[in-house]
């Protein structure tokens, strides 16, 4: 990809990652990535927004050079993330005067993780300015979006809010700005429920931030650019504030087939009472579709047969997923299966510390269900209808 303009003297510089599908060797990219690096330039000086990823560092140097950039006098590094911040050192050894521009908690990170001097960093306040001459950048903390020292960047003449992270999506595509809204919102809802989620109540706050400002164009580190701010804030506003809605999400495994049949007749029974079901088989499914189905709902119900005692390690890493993703959940419970003993329940609750659920009475069941079993997941089912009810989350 070449430089790509925004508005007089402001450039995208960054690189597409067509072909990565995993992130911190946890995160799937079924689309892959991109790694957006902005240039502006002022009437005295000239700045580089964040860089990009170091294994394509090539792609951000060669575009600086096809813009003819003799000289970088400042880099803002929104975000101490190698992702963002990686291709620094490479930055400052061909531009050595270049001065780099963080808040005091990234300049620790900067040093701790890149090596980067300290006389090389200098720290802003929330709300400073620096002049680039006839463009201004003003300097927006932003913690917990997603680590302890983000900030944003907002081009005050241009009306940009360079957000590194925050309303990013992992998204490969030639496409500038939004064209897709369909496909750009599944990828960024998949991004705020791996990423944001678990820090839902701070976003709230750096929301409010920015709620009067002025804004032509959003630009994120990962993905599209929003020409229509308005489409993004208005998703964010929906996942973070709003309430959950009439949804049960059910992730399982079954080994021997028991789990599957309560599974199949519990789904039933909430699809009779007008509850939304999402399934997921976890021997097969993505687990980043499953983060994006706990961004809505009110309820999971975890199924699992006993291994050793305990859940199966599928479900325990789905749990542990959705504990630390800390959705907007109002209820929990478990259905599953055992042969000869089970702690299953005990195990798998003391794994949901982090949410704010009320536990429901789970439906365990001895080998393969019985008429009798069956009946109490139609009780389970009722109880959450009148549980939803209660909440006014049915409508």
């Amino acid at each position: 990809m070449k430089p790509r303009k925004l508005k007089e003297h402001v450039y995208w510089v960054g690189a597409v990652d067509w072909d990565r599908r995993l992130f911190d060797e946890l995160i799937p990219l079924p689309d892959g990535t991109s790694y957006n690096a902005y240039l502006v330039k002022g009437s005295e000086k000239t700045a580089l927004i964040d860089t990009v990823d170091p294994t394509m560092a090539n792609a951000l140097i060669d575009n600086l050079n096809q813009l003819d950039v003799k000289n970088i006098d400042l880099v803002i590094a929104n975000h101490a993330e190698q992702d963002h911040s990686g291709t620094l050192p490479q930055i400052l050894k061909l531009h050595p005067n270049a001065r780099v521009v963080a808040t005091p908690k990234c300049k620790n990170l900067l040093m701790d993780l890149l090596l980067i001097p300290e006389n090389k960093i200098i720290t802003v306040e929330d709300g400073e300015t620096l002049s680039l001459g006839d463009k201004t950048l003003e300097f927006i903390y932003a913690p917990w979006v997603h680590w302890p020292e983000t900030m944003l960047t907002y081009l005050r003449e241009d009306r940009i809010l360079f957000t590194c992270d925050l309303f990013g999506s992992h998204l490969a595509t030639s496409d500038f700005y939004v064209t897709d809204e369909a496909t750009v919102y599944e990828a960024a809802k998949r991004y705020y429920a791996e990423i944001m989620m678990p820090f839902r109540t701070v976003i709230q706050k750096n929301l409010e931030k920015v709620k009067d400002l002025q804004i032509d164009v959003i630009a994120p580190s990962h993905g599209p650019l929003y020409d229509k701010p308005e489409f993004i804030l208005e998703a964010y506003r929906d996942w973070v504030y709003a309430p959950p809605k009439n949804i049960v999400v059910l992730p399982y495994v079954s080994m021997h087939g028991s789990t599957e049949e309560m599974v199949k007749h519990f789904v039933g029974a909430l699809v009779e009472r007008g509850i939304t079901v999402k399934q997921f088989n976890l021997a097969k499914t993505d687990i980043g579709k499953l983060a994006i189905a706990l961004v809505d709902a009110a309820t999971i119900v975890i199924g699992s047969p006993t291994v050793l005692v305990g859940p199966h390690p599928n479900v325990v890493y789905a749990v542990y997923l959705a504990n630390a993703l800390r959705p907007k959940l109002k209820f929990a419970s478990i259905i599953g299966s055992y042969g000869w003993g089970s702690r299953m329940v005990e195990r798998i609750t003391e794994m949901l510390s982090n949410l704010k659920v009320e536990l429901l009475d789970p439906v365990v069941v001895k080998g393969f269900p019985k008429e009798e079993d069956f009946r109490a997941l139609d009780r389970l089912a009722d109880e959450i209808l009148d549980k939803h009810k209660e909440h006014n989350l049915t409508d």
